[in-house]
C-alpha cells in the first residue's frame, strides 16, 4: 500500500465503525474506483486495534464501573445499575457471535457483493429513518432491560449482512424500543467493544497462522489514524446527535446506496 491508501482506509475504518453508515459500503468504493487490492490482514488488525482503543478510552469510566460492578454481582449476587448494564452488553453480544459462527462462511461466499451492500445500505437506512421518527425516545440507558438487550442483540446479528451497519442497526433497534438517541448511541458504542475485540483477536490469530508479511510503518500509521478518527467521531456524533438527529445519515445512506447500485453493479 502507498500512504494515500493507508490514510484513506484507516480514516474510513475509524469513522464508519461508529457512525450509522455502512463500513462495507465505503470500503468497496476505493477498491472499485482505484482498483486497489485487499489491504491485508496486518492492516485489518491494526485499524481494529485503533478503533477499539478509541472507544475504550472514551468510555473508560463507564467500562471501569461496569467491570467492577459485574464482578461484584457475581460475588454477592446483588445487582446494581452498572452491573445490569454490563450484563446487557454481554447478552446483546451473544446473538451476533452465534450467528457469526454459523453463517460466516455463507456470507463470505454469497453476500459480499456490491448488489447486496447497496441494497442493504438503502433498506436499513430507511429503517433507521422510520425508527427515529416513530420511536418514543423516553428511556435512557439506565432503563435498559434484559429483554431490550436480547432484541438489540438479535438486531446486531443482522449486521453480518454487508451494508447493514452494526451501529446503524443497533441504534435502530434501541430507538424502536423507546430509548433516547443519546442512550441508543451510547449503548451501541459500548456494545461494539466485545465485537471489535473479538474481530481483532480472530484476525490476529489468522495473521499469526498465515505468517503474512507486515510493513510496520503502515500498520502503526493505520492504527493511529483509525484511533484519532474514531475518537473524534464518537465525540462529535454524541455532541451533535440531538441537534441534527439521524436524518443526515439516512440521506447519506440513500445516496451511497444509489451510487453503489447505479455505477458499480
Amino acid at each position: 500500500m502507498d500512504w494515500f491508501q493507508v490514510t484513506l482506509l484507516a480514516l474510513i475504518q475509524g469513522l464508519t465503525e461508529f457512525l450509522p453508515v455502512s463500513s462495507s459500503g465505503h470500503l468497496i468504493l476505493p477498491a472499485q474506483i482505484f482498483g486497489w487490492a485487499d489491504q491485508g490482514l496486518a492492516f485489518d488488525v491494526a485499524v481494529h486495534v485503533g478503533t477499539l482503543l478509541a472507544v475504550m478510552l472514551y468510555f473508560n469510566k463507564d467500562i471501569r464501573q461496569m467491570t467492577l460492578a459485574w464482578f461484584a454481582s457475581l460475588a454477592n449476587r446483588q445487582q446494581s445499575q452498572e452491573s445490569l448494564m454490563a450484563w446487557s452488553v454481554i447478552i446483546a453480544t451473544l446473538p451476533a457471535c452465534f450467528a457469526g459462527l454459523v453463517f460466516n462462511d455463507f456470507i463470505e461466499l454469497n453476500l459480499r457483493t456490491t448488489w447486496v451492500i447497496g441494497l442493504s445500505t438503502l433498506l436499513f437506512g430507511l429503517l433507521l429513518w422510520w425508527a427515529d421518527i416513530k420511536g418514543r425516545r423516553n428511556r435512557d440507558e439506565s432503563q435498559i432491560k434484559m429483554r431490550d438487550a436480547v432484541w438489540i442483540g438479535l438486531a446486531q446479528a443482522l449486521a453480518l449482512i454487508p451494508g447493514t451497519s452494526r451501529s446503524g442497526i443497533t441504534i435502530t433497534a434501541a430507538l424502536m424500543l423507546g430509548l433516547t438517541r443519546q442512550a441508543a448511541a451510547r449503548f451501541s458504542f459500548l456494545l461494539s467493544i466485545p465485537l471489535i475485540m473479538a474481530a481483532g483477536l480472530f484476525k490476529g490469530l489468522e495473521l499469526y497462522q498465515t505468517g503474512s508479511e507486515t510493513q510496520i510503518s503502515h500498520t502503526l500509521a493505520g492504527s493511529l489514524i483509525a484511533f484519532i478518527a474514531a475518537l473524534a467521531c464518537i465525540h462529535l456524533f454524541l455532541r451533535l446527535l440531538d441537534r441534527f438527529g439521524l436524518l443526515p445519515f439516512v440521506i447519506y445512506r440513500l445516496l451511497l446506496g444509489v451510487l453503489l447500485l447505479v455505477f458499480f453493479v
